[in-house]
């Protein structure tokens, strides 16, 4: 066991420079064990990456390096002195006493299923009888000093204690080893201190699916909606597991006003948990998301798109307009940036398109095709040889399924089935009267009797924002960060096709990950 020692604050801004992966860094110390190891944050980067490393590779930073941190000037040492203390809100206090509990991790890593994680953030796991009784052997310690007043120890009875969840980690800054390990079931979420105990409990725990109701399913992706009032236990455990890689969001154990979305991945025996979503049951700003993770080992996989793409499929069946909860982390705003991004550009994709994606050709009899609307897709050959798909329960439409338009060429493409899924993929939920009031076709006559057709659309901000399901303040910021807001005229923002494939190059636009033709909410 080995004790740490704790920085005092007005030391914590002293600079120094470590060498990782051979760039120079700036770190400030949080934290010293006797062992020579030091707890670092690295400036300028999120606290997920704060670490333990040997102290011997610190060097001091000089002058000149400190200087380019902030282009503010330091306040004089005497200042603190002749500024009295602000007076602070009960809120306030609690978020100052939160921020200080959870500047450090209380956990390196985590045992989850075959999975051995680096967590990033501090989560509140209750003390254990084992870890109490040493954390009272500690030189100079006890746990009640380092306890919130007047809570003795954590016992289930208080496992809903907010309070005192987030001090029972305040003990455990001096694991080291195998003690800064938690081992979680990657079943049923319950968390240990010992491997031994993990190890019983996986030969025993059945569970094979997580509780509540299947809400999506495709092929072996299938997503559970949970509510916190029914599986308090459940979600009360995914949320502390949850909070171990989530940092902005402050963290409740009162989950039953929460609904949680769970994603697994189902092979021959149970199905394995990829991530998960929250959202509030009743949300007065129409919030469809609370907070969301993907798991680290299965990160950059499309995971956490689909999750966000589903949330928004839940607002539009409810006919809202939802936005995410603020704050976003970084990780949080790259991702729903690139949704909005690649919304739009599907969108502009549609409407700047004289033909549907899969028309190349146009053949009419008699007249001339109306080209304002949406054409239908080609209708499927009868005589073509139909077959069976193959793959997990849930991937493959129904075979019977057709697409139907009432009125021909000049009629409204109806959707009955998924047989045309591609081209829904990469542009859905088009409101085709929207699309119609917007286009406008200008046929321009060439001089060997062809005509060439050129679609011009004029709409405003908000128009393009309620057909794509997307709050005007998000679809704006999008819009300016990918560039598109640039070339403006009298107020009047001008976009070409060009344009718009340069962004979907440049941002790597992709189809969407969710098939709605799979959602199972009624």
């Amino acid at each position: 066991m080995t004790e740490s020692t704790s920085i005092p604050a007005r030391l914590q801004n002293t600079s120094y420079i470590v060498n990782k992966n051979g760039v120079d860094q700036l770190v400030n110390i949080l934290q010293r064990r006797p062992d020579g190891q030091v707890y670092v944050h690295y400036d300028g980067f999120d606290k997920r990456l704060d670490e333990w490393i040997p102290g011997a590779s610190l060097k001091p930073a000089n002058e000149s390096v400190r200087k380019r941190r902030t282009d503010t000037p330091s306040p004089t040492p005497t200042e603190p002195e002749t500024q009295p203390d602000p007076l602070m809100t009960e809120e306030e206090f609690d978020i100052k006493h939160h921020k200080q509990i959870t500047a450090q991790r209380n956990f390196d890593k985590v045992n989850f299923g075959q999975w051995r994680i680096k967590t990033w953030y501090f989560s509140p796991y209750p003390l254990t009888d084992s870890e109490l009784e040493d954390s009272t052997g500690l030189p100079g310690g006890s746990a009640s000093t380092s306890k919130i007043p007047g809570v003795n120890r954590a016992t289930v009875r208080s496992h809903g204690r907010t309070s005192d969840l987030l001090a029972g980690g305040l003990t455990r800054s001096h694991l080291s080893g195998e003690k800064s390990i938690l081992w979680v079931c990657d079943r049923c979420f319950k968390y240990m201190a010992e491997g031994a105990a993990w190890e019983m409990h996986i030969k025993q725990c059945d569970r094979r699916h997580p509780p509540g109701r299947k809400v999506y399913q495709r092929g072996a992706h299938i997503i559970w909606e949970v509510d916190g009032a029914k599986d308090k236990l459940y979600c009360q455990n995914l949320s502390l597991f949850g909070k171990l890689f989530i940092d902005v969001k402050t963290l409740f154990f009162d989950c039953d006003n929460f609904l949680f979305y769970i994603l697994t991945d189902a092979d021959s025996q149970r199905d394995h948990v990829l991530g998960f979503f929250s959202k509030e049951k009743i949300s007065y700003d129409d919030y469809n998301l609370a907070c969301i993770i993907v798991l680290p080992p299965y990160q950059r996989k499309g995971y956490g798109m689909l999750m966000i793409e589903f949330s928004y499929e839940v607002s539009r069946r409810a006919g809202k307009i939802g936005t995410p909860e603020r704050p976003l982390s970084d990780l949080g705003l790259r991702s729903y940036l690139t949704y909005w991004v690649a919304t739009l550009i599907r969108f502009f994709r549609r409407l700047l398109s004289v033909l549907p994606p899969d028309r190349l050709t146009v053949t009419s009899s008699g007249r001339l095709p109306d080209l304002t609307g949406v054409l239908p897709p080609p209708l499927e050959d009868a005589n073509s040889r139909k077959k069976r798909a193959k793959g997990w329960d849930g991937e493959t439409p129904d075979s019977n399924s057709t697409f139907t338009s009432p009125n021909g060429l000049d009629g409204e493409c109806l959707l009955a089935s998924t047989c045309n899924s591609i081209q829904h993929s990469m542009y859905p939920y088009v409101n085709l009267d929207t699309v119609a009031a917007m286009r406008t076709v200008l046929t321009i006559s060439n001089p060997d009797g062809s005509a060439t057709s050129h679609v011009v659309v004029r709409s405003t901000l908000a128009e393009i924002a309620s057909a794509t399901n997307l709050r005007i303040e998000d679809a704006a910021f999008a819009l300016n960060e990918c560039g598109l807001l640039g070339s403006t005229l009298e107020g009047v923002v001008g976009i070409t096709r060009e344009m718009v494939e340069a962004v979907a190059k440049e941002r790597n636009v992709k189809r969407m990950c969710l098939d709605p033709a799979h959602v199972m909410l009624t």
